[in-house]
């Protein structure tokens, strides 16, 4: 089933209301509302590898680890979208009234498909530097062992990084964490061709 969205643009309201009816997840993009597709089992494993190692390596410390189903607000480019796992550092800033969209994440990273790579390198990463708390960028391919890791300095240029192969790791900058990519990528199988 996919909303009726063609010939009118909505309000943040509007989408907000129809989100928390919907039967699956879409994001808001300045006015249209776009179905978010199903993600496969590779992307699911990924995110959750992930997750679970960042979550379990920065436990007792003043951070948020947040999955998939939490919804990010960029006021500036009026943006409503899941970002496949965030980092908040302390408290998160909501908006509205509930918990359900925060603000304020300091690393993004998002798990790259065929459909939406060009996406989250392009608009998306511009959506996400307007935040001011958000200073490190994620980017893992489910196709092969390849991340893109982009990080702002302190004087707000952004450095961007690859980290290829299977016996790599991936260090981050704001957090103290790093991922050996074989940890990442664990029972994930590559297919000859998607």
């Amino acid at each position: 089933m996919q909303l009726e969205t063609q010939n009118r643009d909505y309000t943040p309201e509007e989408y907000l209301e129809l989100e928390e009816k919907a039967e699956y997840k879409s994001e808001y993009r300045d006015g249209e509302i776009v179905p978010m597709t199903g993600g496969t089992t590779n992307h699911n494993q990924i995110a959750g590898n992930f997750y679970a190692n960042l979550k379990f390596s920065l436990k007792g410390q003043n951070y948020r680890v947040y999955i998939g189903d939490v919804r990010l607000w960029i006021p500036k480019y009026r943006q409503y979208t899941y970002p496949d796992v965030m980092v908040i550092q302390g408290q998160p800033v909501y908006t509205g009234t509930s918990t359900t969209t925060v603000m304020n994440p300091l690393l993004i990273a998002e798990v790259l498909s065929k459909s939406t790579q060009n996406y989250d390198q392009g608009n998306k990463f511009l959506y996400y530097r307007s935040i001011p708390e958000f200073k490190e960028y994620i980017l893992i391919d489910q196709y092969q062992y390849h991340v893109m890791h982009y990080v702002k300095t302190a004087d707000g240029k952004w450095i961007f990084d690859e980290i290829e192969g299977e016996f790599a790791t991936l260090l981050f900058e704001t957090v103290d964490f790093k991922i050996a990519l074989t940890d990442l990528y664990e029972q994930v199988i590559f297919a000859e061709s998607d």
